[in-house]
């Protein structure tokens, strides 16, 4: 027969756990986390990569119910992110909840609640689907010719395999992202060769990270006045950058003015300098902030290549001049397959079509947050929720308090079942796209913002601000309530 919930959220990570968190501080204990990994911390658990860091600053990457004191940086590496995860994962009471090492299969909206198929195990059911399985969790890596050719060890980023040492040998970075450039200055000093093939060069601002004071960590915990001013100084601060986004406003000469100082202080070299300047528009690609990636390239035994992978051959890689570069392991930092939001889990919704064939023409949602056709559905981090300037976990409490807001709506209406009107949803994305045609995303480069036909189907457009606004309070108009 299996488990019924009132609620069953899938994924582990700051999505699922946050809201698991606001569950259980409203005194609800009907809900179930399911989660394929062995651990909680989603992201965070997997990109174990040598200098996995948060680009958001620590005192804003955490939830306002749930702060931390005790951030040891600015900025924080992947360790404290996975600790801090763990300690609310305690600290909150969700361990009984956890069905961890369990993969959803299917959902399925079946006679007005959600049927859970998992691997393994009995099935789930829930009145409502909660699914936290964010945009970056599908590793992706280009099909390049011959790489099953290649006789050495290679993986991606996001799944990196500790049990090659790298020290003294020949590495390929294959990427110049948000992880390549965490990845670059940790492997310089210790490789005996690096090379980093770069496709597209990314605009960097610095990062200004720096290690708390001991004074500064026990201002945080005496006065939490102190550390809600701080919090709102990083917010606002942040949230000022957001007009940059749109092309020949005065804060995008200002980050282009960063970068480019940045770019020409850090790296001597002209030659070097000019392959390192991107030809697209600042934001177009995310930007990215690092204070030791530049000089991790100029550092002696490390090569930036910017000719074209030809093929892979079983010594190394062949670049499109023929060259070939031979190496002792191969590392993809290539991203991930953005558009796939609550993959591999198929989604059936009530006429018993599926999500993947609903967003056949790419991902869309009323809000990023519910979807016409799936009743009781509710996604965390879903369509157009993503940020270029500001912290995703502040969206995500004002996704979180919104379906709250939405579940305590319909028990007071007596409603089993919620589905978002289809006209409602349709002029939510109508108005959405068109201001998205105004920004930064839309202007040629290509990035993982986009689907195939040059949609924005993973960014919000304007501060976060406004979206916190319009998901302040439900509007049970939009919705058919049964």
């Amino acid at each position: 027969m299996g488990e019924r919930v009132d609620v069953a959220i899938v994924g582990a990570g700051a999505a699922g756990l946050g809201f698991a968190a606001r569950l259980r501080s409203r005194g609800e204990r009907s809900f179930r986390i399911v989660d394929r990994e062995g651990g909680v911390g989603g992201t965070w658990r997997l990109n174990t990569y040598p200098g996995a860091a948060s680009d958001v600053p620590s005192h804003l990457y955490s939830f306002s119910f749930a702060p931390n004191p005790g951030w040891t940086r600015r900025y924080p590496p992947q360790s404290e992110m996975l600790a801090y995860l763990e300690r609310l994962t305690d600290e909150q009471g969700l361990r009984e909840h956890l069905r961890l090492g369990t993969e959803v299969r299917e959902a399925r909206f079946d006679g007005g609640r959600w049927r859970l198929e998992l691997a393994g195990a009995e099935p789930l059911e829930a009145d409502v689907l909660v699914a936290a399985c964010g945009q970056l969790s599908v590793p992706q890596v280009p099909r390049f010719a011959g790489v099953e050719d290649y006789r050495g060890p290679s993986w991606h980023s996001a799944r990196w395999d500790h049990s090659v040492a790298l020290d003294g040998k020949r590495v390929a970075v294959v990427g110049s992202g948000a992880s390549a450039i965490q990845i670059v200055p940790e492997l310089a000093t210790r490789a005996r060769t690096l090379h980093v093939f770069q496709r597209t060069p990314p605009w960097m601002i610095p990062r200004k990270d720096r290690r708390y004071t001991r004074a500064e960590r026990r201002l945080f915990a005496a006065s939490p006045a102190w550390r809600r001013a701080y919090r709102g100084y990083i917010y606002w601060r942040l949230e000022s950058l957001w007009s940059a986004f749109t092309p020949g406003t005065p804060m995008s000469r200002v980050l282009t003015w960063m970068a480019r100082h940045q770019l020409e202080t850090q790296v001597p070299d002209p030659a070097l300098r000019a392959r390192l300047l991107p030809t697209y528009p600042i934001g177009c690609k995310r930007v990215l902030v690092s204070d030791d990636y530049y000089p991790a390239l100029v550092t002696p035994g490390v090569e930036l290549v910017t000719d074209p992978i030809d093929r892979f051959v079983p010594e190394g890689i062949r670049t499109r001049d023929g060259r070939v570069r031979e190496l002792d392991a191969v590392v993809f930092a290539t991203g991930f397959a953005s558009q796939s939001l609550v993959a591999p889990m198929r989604v059936v919704g009530a006429c018993g079509t599926t999500l993947d064939e609903r967003w056949a023409r790419g991902p869309e949602a009323h809000l990023g947050l519910t979807v016409s056709g799936f009743p009781n559905l509710f996604l965390l981090y879903g369509p157009n929720t993503n940020l270029g300037h500001n912290s995703i976990i502040f969206m995500l409490e004002s996704q979180i308090d919104y379906v709250l807001k939405m579940l305590d709506a319909m028990r007071r209406r007596g409603a089993r079942t919620a589905d978002v009107r289809p006209e409602v949803m349709e002029r939510f994305n109508a108005d959405l796209q068109s201001d998205l045609r105004d920004s930064v995303w839309s202007m040629g480069c290509s990035n993982w913002y986009k689907d195939e036909a040059g949609r924005i189907t993973n960014n919000w457009y304007g501060p976060a601000i406004r979206y916190w606004w319009a998901t302040r309070r439900p509007d049970l108009r939009e919705y058919a309530l049964a």
